[in-house]
């Protein structure tokens, strides 16, 4: 239906609360007699509360002025098709400037998966502070390489897991039967007594998939826990399998996992801007472990590399006292470097890997072998594992202790900062702009030394931005933004999926794509539409009950020229009839 002329501007941004709507702000225009005078808003609100919704009348109430000059509207509790049925039938008056939703703001992003209150590494006090930067960056764009034990599956992790590899060369540790292949499960680590120059025998630790979790948990999807860039991708690479991994195993998989090109392995589709290395061993740095790291930080790749748990100095273990990288100590939930961590000079940064069990003493003597007397486990990093002592037996969480469990939170945040910002950051800014925004170790709280102190994500982000310019300049890339996360449709009701756009500049082209994977046994049902983050509304389609086919998997070609790139852009889906349900499976936004 066409507007009329000199309609005001429907804002429809906040059409998004489940719990429904009971206010509008209106602002009038100067010179109204509404705008004169509040008492007149009453007249146009009763003309307004007659028309109704389908003919039935609905009350609207003037609450109150605001200091900025519009006024709060009340209209009692309506569904969001009703309440953009009323905004609309308010902006058709020509006195009206605009009409927006009495919006209801919430503290900084609290996800609402089950257990996310337990991972206090995020939120807490001496925690990373993800939660402070997930309004700025979800990591959506980025690429994180996990070189570990593999990767299991997960309902936490699938969704945001991309191909990987399989790169134990010795079949017996690989444990497949075949050395390297393109299949990264993690098929357990387990021993017995005697073996792998150990005493004790060992259940498979599920390593993998406990870091993956930490960098790229499903979130905010009401289940378990959540991840520190929950909008980036895994790329699981397996270099760790029954008694360890090999340097050259390792290498490889570093230079594969950063786009280099590796003899007899098909070609890395998605280069990772960031290595997270939860590994680690004894002595000085290899010249092969460095022409490695090297080759990865020269292709643009940041890489992460655990510190090492023997409360020892740094440059007695590797990898992770080489150059080129940012190493990284373990801190404890009160805000101490935790007692088994590593330290010394070349340790870059802290995050959070938590202590599951500790001596009765704040700290040991440096250098003296990490022992515990007291378990405690909730103080750990609870993340993603699979429950089987030797083969997978079923998805699960476990809270864990290490430099292992603090390293991916560090790799995390640098896909929250390239993510940010518009042309990625290279290595050595990724570095200095960590530390630069790093939180300080209170005095005595570091014996050792732990850098330049605790990660902190906001702090992060907002640094990456600054270095970038303010978010990088006029990005001129090609870059596709999608959520997998499936949104029920249910019948009457319309369905939300968003996307959030940041650390671009300028408006969206004239030729964006959308493209579109929604199941549904009717198609004819629904309309699907495009909403920018204006709250601008483009129809990509409409519906219609002759058409009885099933599903809608197809890309629209949209002109966004009016539009900046930067905000939560939504796809919604409407059904319009009864009787058939389904569910938006994925989409994207490409431009």
């Amino acid at each position: 239906m066409a507007a009329p002329a000199f309609a005001g501007k429907v804002n429809i941004a906040g059409l998004t609360a489940p719990e429904g709507y009971d206010g509008f702000i209106v602002k009038y225009r100067e010179g109204s007699a509404e705008r004169r005078d509040a008492l007149n808003v009453k007249g146009s609100l009763n003309r307004v509360a007659k028309a109704g919704i389908a003919g039935k009348a609905r009350a609207l109430g003037h609450v109150r002025r605001l200091a900025v000059g519009s006024d709060l509207v009340s209209a009692g509790k309506l569904d969001r098709v009703e309440a953009e049925t009323i905004m609309r039938e308010l902006a058709a008056d020509p006195n009206v400037e605009y009409v927006e939703v009495n919006r209801r703001m919430m503290p900084t992003l609290t996800p609402n998966d089950t257990r996310y209150n337990e991972q206090w590494h995020y939120f807490g006090a001496n925690g990373l502070r993800a939660n402070t930067a997930w309004d700025r960056s979800t990591g959506a764009g980025t690429v994180v390489a996990v070189l570990d034990t593999g990767i299991t599956p997960h309902t936490e992790l699938n969704a945001n897991v991309l191909p990987g590899y399989d790169f134990i060369s010795n079949a017996a540790s690989a444990r497949d039967n075949d050395g390297r292949d393109n299949n990264p499960n993690d098929q357990g680590d387990w021993y017995l007594a005697g073996e792998c120059g150990q005493v004790r025998a060992s259940n498979s630790s599920w390593h993998g998939s406990h870091v993956a979790g930490t960098v790229a948990a499903v979130t905010n999807n009401a289940a378990g826990v959540a991840g520190v860039a929950y909008g980036s991708r895994i790329v699981p690479v397996r270099v760790l399998g029954k008694c360890g991994g090999t340097t050259a195993d390792i290498a490889d998989a570093i230079v594969w996992a950063s786009g280099g090109a590796v003899a007899g392995v098909p070609a890395n589709a998605n280069p990772a801007e960031v290595i997270n290395m939860s590994l680690g061993g004894d002595g000085a740095c290899s010249a092969t472990y460095q022409n490695a790291i090297n080759a990865a930080v020269n292709r643009g790749t940041t890489v992460v590399i655990a510190a090492g748990n023997d409360n020892d100095d740094v440059a007695n273990h590797t990898p992770g006292n080489c150059n080129n990288v940012i190493s990284v100590a373990a801190s404890d939930d009160n805000g101490d470097r935790a007692f088994y961590s590593n330290y010394g000079a070349r340790i870059d940064v802290a995050a959070p890997g938590g202590e599951t069990c500790s001596p009765n003493l704040r700290f040991l003597a440096l250098g003296e072998e990490p022992y515990c007397d007291v378990n405690h486990a909730a103080r750990g990093i609870l993340s993603t594992v699979n429950t089987g002592a030797q083969a997978q037996v079923a998805q699960g969480y476990k809270f864990s202790q290490g430099t292992s469990m603090a390293t991916p939170h560090v790799a995390g945040v640098v896909a929250l900062m390239q993510s940010a910002v518009a042309a990625p950051l290279t290595p050595a800014q990724v570095e200095q702009a960590l530390k630069d925004s790093a939180r300080a170790f209170a005095a005595g709280a570091c014996p050792g030394g732990c850098g330049s102190g605790m990660v902190d994500a906001n702090a992060a982000v907002a640094e990456a931005i600054r270095v970038a310019g303010g978010g990088g300049g006029v990005d001129n890339a090609v870059k596709a933004y999608s959520n997998t996360t499936d949104v029920a449709i249910n019948d009457l009701y319309y369905s939300y999926s968003s996307i959030a756009v940041a650390g671009r500049t300028g408006n969206a082209p004239s030729n964006a794509s959308v493209s579109v994977d929604i199941v549904h046994s009717y198609r004819g049902d629904l309309s699907v539409a495009l909403i920018a983050p204006d709250g601008s509304v483009y129809t990509l389609k409409n519906y219609n009950g002759q058409d009885g086919a099933a599903n809608v998997k197809t890309s629209y070609t949209v002109d966004l020229s009016g539009e900046a790139l930067n905000g939560t852009w939504k796809l919604r889906v409407g059904d319009h009839y009864e009787g058939d349900t389904g569910y938006i499976n994925s989409w994207s936004v490409t431009f």
